[in-house]
C-alpha cells in the first residue's frame, strides 16, 4: 500500500507554483485530492496532468475570502467522500521591498486578506472534519520572515507572522479537544519552483527550498510517521 492510501486531502492554492509539485506528490502517494484555486485555468492544466480517477478527485473554484464559500467547499467534500482529513494551505503572494517608513499600509491589507484571513476561514471551515479524522493534518506554509522579519518586508512578515500564529493556536485547539488532529507550519525562504529552474539552470538557489523536498515534507506530515508533531515550525532553510 502506499503511504497516503485512501487518505483525502485538501490543497487550498493548488494552481499556484508549489501546488502541482505538492498534488503530484500526494497523488502517487495514493491519496484522493480535493483541489481549488481561485484561477480555474490553473486548475483545468493540473488535473490533465494528474489524470487522477473521478473518484480520487474533487476540483472546484473557491474564494476563501468568503467564508460562507469556504464552508460550503468543506461540506461539499463531506458530502462526497465523507471526511477530509487533511488541508493544506498552499495560498501565496508577496508584496514589499521598500522601507518600513514609506511602505504603503495598503499592502498589509492586501497581504492580510492573502495569507491570514484565508488561513482563518479554510481552518475554521474544516475544522470539525479534520478534529474528527484519526488522520487529521493542517498545514501552512511560511516564511523565515515571520521569525526574522527585515524593515523591508514589514508588512509581508506581519502577515506570515500572524497565520503562523492561528496555525499554532489550531494545533492547541486539536490538543485540547483530545483529537489526534495536528496543525504544523513549514517554513522557508523562498521556494523553487520547477519554472524557475527550467528558466535559469545554472543560477545556484542557494537559500531557496525545492518544490519537491516541500512536497516531501508535506507527504510526511499527512502521514502516520509524523502523528506526534504538532504545533510544530517545520524549518526547510538554510
Amino acid at each position: 500500500m502506499a503511504e497516503l492510501d485512501g487518505r483525502v486531502i485538501a490543497i487550498a492554492g493548488a494552481g499556484g507554483g508549489l501546488g502541482p509539485v505538492v498534488a503530484r506528490r500526494l497523488a502517487d502517494a495514493g491519496a484522493t485530492l480535493a483541489l481549488t484555486d481561485v484561477d480555474t485555468g490553473r486548475l483545468d492544466t493540473l488535473v490533465e496532468e494528474l489524470a487522477l480517477a473521478d473518484d480520487r478527485l474533487d476540483v472546484r473554484a473557491v474564494d476563501l475570502l468568503d467564508e460562507e464559500e469556504a464552508k460550503r467547499w468543506a461540506a461539499e467534500l463531506e458530502q462526497r467522500f465523507g471526511r477530509t482529513d487533511c488541508l493544506l494551505h498552499l495560498v501565496g503572494g508577496w508584496r514589499g521591498g521598500e522601507p518600513i517608513e514609506s511602505a504603503p499600509l495598503a499592502d498589509y491589507e492586501w497581504l492580510h486578506d492573502l495569507l491570514v484571513r484565508t488561513v482563518q476561514h479554510a481552518s475554521r471551515a474544516f475544522y470539525e472534519a479534520l478534529r474528527e479524522s484519526p488522520h487529521g493534518r493542517f498545514v501552512c506554509v511560511s516564511s523565515s520572515q515571520a521569525q526574522a522579519p527585515s524593515g523591508t518586508n514589514a508588512s509581508y512578515a506581519s502577515a506570515k507572522a500572524a497565520a503562523e500564529a492561528w496555525t499554532l493556536a489550531l494545533a492547541d485547539a486539536f490538543r485540547e479537544a483530545g483529537s489526534a488532529a495536528t496543525a504544523n507550519v513549514l517554513v522557508v525562504n523562498a521556494i523553487l519552483t520547477p519554472q524557475m529552474r527550467e528558466a535559469n539552470p545554472d543560477k545556484p538557489y542557494r537559500t531557496f527550498t525545492s518544490a519537491e523536498d516541500m512536497a516531501d515534507a508535506i507527504a510526511f506530515i499527512c502521514s502516520d510517521s509524523a502523528q506526534k508533531m504538532n504545533g510544530k515550525r517545520l524549518a526547510l532553510h538554510p
